[in-house]
């Protein structure tokens, strides 16, 4: 019912792990009040843009609230991921911008849970891969917006190249016309650009999108363009010209939830590595974009809620000897099923996307919920999920929040 002093004298992880993992945060976190332990039970996610930096320029807020989050020898104190949806570099360049911004070591692993994307995924494991580039210097005559890049001689036609069996869209194209108009060649001819088929097949090959923002911030005043963007003009595109819709295989990156899965993982594998023996029970995701950051983040945080939920009915079948009959087998439950993870709270920063004027507003359930939908057109609109836990303005106001909450110490 409380911290006794009798608990923390032996080995404590001996006592807890017969108890449920939430009373072993309790635990833990009790303890760390008395000053007996001081491994973290919490971890961070943080975007990038718009909350450490804007373009090219790091916030300053950014820097401060990494000198707190840094030991003396500058170890970070808590896991800390950074979630980002951009694709524009591979991680380990994105680790060292980030490194040479915040000045810490930002490791490859905990530079983002949906990065490195190449475009044409030459970083991201594919063997072989078409990019636009190569489906237009293959055939010149489908890209014809830009007079200067029309071929002056009817070129002969292209009869070796490769059917392309799916699209992966990683980012928004530096050329949207010739990205649209390509890639809607693609699905028409059932991955065969040079071909003239006599129906629109359908379904159409699979088409995977990673980052689905509408809106980003970089060093202007308004919001740019997304990824997001992009996917409703190809969206809109392919279902005037064909008058269905056009199908995902799946969408990834925030709001979706496996974004979060990964992050989860990423923050466990820090915990490994650093040797704290306490599990991580909370994440606080602070990012600036209310439908991309605040939505997946509460999305994530309903997702954990319903798990725990199910792990508690499941315990009390067990306990009563009722077998589970969605269960394959009645044996005990994958090693997976034992998580420690409890929430993830979103906290939105005023210094990118969402900027309010004025002060900060006392109630944030009266200034994040947006008037117009952001979202993705295959993610419904739930008000809720765009409501922050916490409203700060900007990400040192975040970790303090975040750090008072836990009652961890600044020093």
């Amino acid at each position: 019912s409380g911290c006794t002093m009798d608990l923390y004298r032996g080995n404590i992880f001996s006592v807890i792990l017969s108890v449920p993992l939430s009373l072993v945060c309790k635990l833990t976190a009790c303890a760390r009040r008395r000053g007996r332990l001081t491994p973290p039970t919490f971890g961070f996610l943080f975007d990038i843009d718009g909350v450490l930096v804007r373009g090219r320029h790091v916030i300053p807020a950014a820097q401060e609230a990494f000198r707190k989050l840094l030991d003396s020898n500058g170890q970070l104190r808590v896991p800390v991921v950074f979630v980002t949806n951009a694709g524009n570099c591979l991680q380990h360049v994105k680790a060292q911008e980030l490194s040479d911004a915040l000045g810490l070591k930002v490791t490859r692993e905990s530079a983002s849970s949906v990065l490195g994307h190449l475009v044409g995924g030459l970083g991201v494991g594919f063997q072989n891969v078409v990019t636009i580039q190569d489906v237009r210097k293959a055939f010149p005559l489908l890209d014809m917006v830009d007079q200067s890049r029309r071929p002056k001689e009817l070129p002969p036609p292209t009869t070796d190249f490769p059917t392309i069996e799916g699209v992966i869209l990683f980012g928004e194209p530096v050329r949207w016309e010739t990205s649209l108009q390509l890639i809607i060649d693609v699905l028409l001819s059932n991955g065969n650009p040079g071909a003239e088929l006599a129906a629109v097949p359908y379904p159409h090959i699979p088409v995977l999108a990673c980052n689905m923002d509408l809106l980003w911030m970089a060093e202007a005043k308004m919001p740019r363009f997304g990824h997001g963007t992009f996917l409703v003009c190809l969206e809109n595109i392919y279902k005037k010209v064909t008058g269905r819709e056009l199908k995902y295989e799946a969408l990834i990156g925030k709001p979706s939830i496996v974004t979060y899965q990964y992050a989860e993982y990423l923050i466990k594998q820090q915990v490994e590595r650093r040797g704290w023996p306490s599990p991580i029970c909370r994440l606080y995701a602070v990012g600036d974009n209310p439908m991309s950051d605040i939505y997946g983040a509460n999305f994530y945080n309903r997702y954990l809620k319903a798990a725990c939920q199910a792990r508690a009915q499941a315990e009390v079948k067990r306990s009563v000897g009722v077998a589970d009959p969605q269960s394959e087998d009645h044996s005990e439950p994958k090693e997976d099923w034992y998580v420690s993870l409890e929430s993830c709270k979103s906290i939105l920063v005023c210094t990118g996307v969402y900027s309010p004027h004025g002060d900060v507003p006392a109630d944030p359930h009266e200034s994040t919920v947006e008037t117009v939908f952001h979202g993705h057109r295959d993610f419904r609109f739930d008000t809720s999920l765009l409501e922050a836990s916490y409203v700060v303005q900007d990400v040192n106001e975040a970790v303090e929040l975040v750090f008072e909450k836990e009652n961890w110490s600044q020093e």
